[in-house]
């Protein structure tokens, strides 16, 4: 009951302030980045909503694994909007930063989020059952983290070139996601307590929306 309390209540605060300052910058923004930040935000807590309302479902009722099949599916929606989630960060940085070109990266970034999104669709990944295969669990975050690579990199590149007050921490604020998140991938299965670092990974998106926050009450 306690873990039911606790994730219950960090899950309403987190959703609710993802989808509230995402769609009040998508809907009250002026500027088309703060609308692209805002898209952005609002789906970050969207699509993970159909993973930790179903996960807090199960810790008030009959547990996670007699809910597999909800928690499964939540897993794989909010596996694609994450995947989307990035692609949208790959065109603020563009928007942002002014950049031209570089129909090469573009081409990348799509075509390692269709990768990752079909990875996902695969029934091998058997998102129905408790305990997924771990080589799938893998291998579908193959793209996921050389999306999240380039998007460090890029970002780290402009921010600094431009003296960018608000992003200046995106690349440590992606990485440190990604960070937390990987190990939860691979180790989770055999040692449960890992996936509390999904929490502090939470938390790194937090921060995320909070620099699209700032360019919100900026402009």
């Amino acid at each position: 009951m306690p873990q039911a309390i606790a994730e219950t209540v960090f899950d309403v605060l987190y959703l609710g302030f993802a989808i509230t300052a995402g769609l009040t910058m998508f809907i009250k923004g002026k500027d088309p980045l703060v609308k692209k930040a805002g898209l952005m935000a609002a789906l970050l807590g969207a699509g993970d909503s159909f993973h930790l309302i179903p996960r807090s479902y199960a810790l008030w009722t009959t547990g996670l694994e007699a809910n597999a099949a909800a928690l499964g599916i939540g897993k794989l929606i909010t596996s694609i909007t994450m995947t989307i989630f990035y692609l949208i960060l790959y065109y603020v940085w563009r928007d942002r930063y002014q950049i031209k070109g570089r129909k090469s990266l573009t081409v990348a970034m799509w075509t390692l989020s269709a990768l990752r999104i079909a990875l996902c669709m695969l029934p091998q990944n058997q998102w129905l059952t408790y305990r997924q295969p771990l080589f799938f669990g893998v291998l579908r975050n193959i793209p996921f983290a050389i999306m999240g690579v380039i998007i460090i990199v890029i970002f780290a590149q402009e921010a600094k070139k431009a003296d960018d007050a608000v992003f200046r921490f995106m690349p440590l604020a992606v990485g440190l996601s990604f960070g937390f998140y990987l190990p939860v991938v691979l180790f989770s299965g055999i040692l449960p307590i890992i996936g509390m670092l999904m929490i502090p990974k939470t938390m790194a998106y937090v921060w995320i929306v909070l620099m699209g926050w700032k360019l919100y009450r900026q402009a």
